[in-house]
């Protein structure tokens, strides 16, 4: 029996000088071993191989019996092991992370912002923590909801009862050609997340109504309409005071835009103040109706974007107040202030 082990202890030695894989070693000691029991089943008793390998299969059997215990015994403190880890590693994942705190790919992907004087690490953590929703995912909604999910706006709300047309894509850059006939929330909700899939996109692919519009405020921090037709404009101006939310609001015709922000809760006018009366027939057309420059959406929208982000960092002086007007096609802006009405009919007294 020494014989054999010196035999495989060689086996082994040789097998190590010559960088042979443990795997490649263990099948050469398994194979003498399965030769040893063949030698000591096979051949009669008084044989002098049987004799010089043992005599008896028995110490075999028991040799490798305990080998495969011990086997077993790793493998199955192995697997618990991996177990434990595999766990852990669950409980670390699904453990909420501080609010604002970020990953490395985070970091990497707003380092932009991070480095800005006026945003910084405290400003974009702001961003990640808040909570804007955009009524309208058309023109002017669709540069809003890309900047904003870039940005790392930590939650995205959109709301919109349409689908895309063919007639949406001279100017609603967040749709595609494949996406005719889907709901433009849910377009923009594809879009959104192949930007930036850090964020948390919630599509509401509905109209918005007086039954649903403070209730679905209130769990924003500020609103961005982004639409095109006053009894909407003015539902959402109502919901907004009645709720205390800002408004950021933009609007296009043609080749001109204009950019504001609706705040009464913090001394800015509402829609209410600038704009008392619903427009006369014909003095208010949509961009169906007057047409529209496709690239002035953009313009406008990006305008929008950045006024939130100003105001959820606190950068700046955002538009409160104020509304910037441009023409584009004359290359013309202007700034007029605006002041509250303290008999507005909506945000007054």
């Amino acid at each position: 029996m020494g014989v054999v082990l010196a035999m495989a202890a060689a086996l082994w030695g040789v097998g190590w000088l010559m960088g042979a894989p443990v795997r490649a070693r263990l099948v050469m000691l398994l194979v003498l071993y399965m030769a040893v029991l063949l030698v000591q089943v096979a051949l009669p008793e008084a044989h002098p191989l049987r004799v010089g390998t043992g005599g008896s299969p028995a110490p075999w059997l028991m040799l490798g019996g305990v080998v495969v215990l011990v086997l077993a015994y790793r493998e199955g403190l192995r697997r618990l092991r991996a177990r434990a880890e595999a766990v852990e590693g669950a409980r670390e994942a699904d453990a909420p992370k501080p609010a604002g705190s970020f990953s490395g790919e985070e970091l990497e992907r707003y380092a932009r912002h991070i480095t800005l004087r006026e945003v910084g690490g405290p400003g974009q953590k702001r961003l990640k923590q808040a909570k804007v929703l955009v009524v309208g995912a058309g023109g002017l909604g669709s540069p809003v909801l890309l900047y904003l999910a870039a940005a790392g706006v930590g939650r995205l709300g959109v709301i919109d009862h349409d689908e895309v047309d063919l007639s949406n894509l001279q100017r609603q850059i967040i749709h595609t050609d494949q996406a005719q006939g889907v709901p433009k929330v849910f377009s923009a909700r594809e879009r959104m997340l192949a930007v930036n899939p850090h964020i948390d996109v919630r599509p509401y692919h509905r109209e918005l109504t007086a039954e649903i519009a403070e209730a679905l405020f209130a769990d924003y921090d500020l609103i961005v309409d982004g639409t095109d037709a006053w009894p909407i404009r003015d539902l959402i101006n109502r919901a907004a005071v009645a709720t205390g939310k800002p408004v950021v609001s933009g609007a296009i015709s043609a080749w001109e835009g204009q950019v504001t922000i609706y705040d009464p809760a913090r001394g800015a006018p509402c829609m209410a103040c600038v704009f008392p009366d619903a427009p006369a027939p014909g003095m208010a057309a949509t961009c169906s109706e007057t047409g529209v420059i496709g690239a002035l959406p953009g313009v406008i929208g990006a305008m929008m974007a950045g006024e939130v982000v100003k105001l959820i960092a606190g950068a700046g002086e955002p538009l409160r107040g104020r509304m910037l007007i441009y023409d584009a096609l004359y290359a013309e802006t202007r700034l007029i202030t605006m002041k509250r009405n303290e008999m507005c009919p909506v945000c007054g007294g």
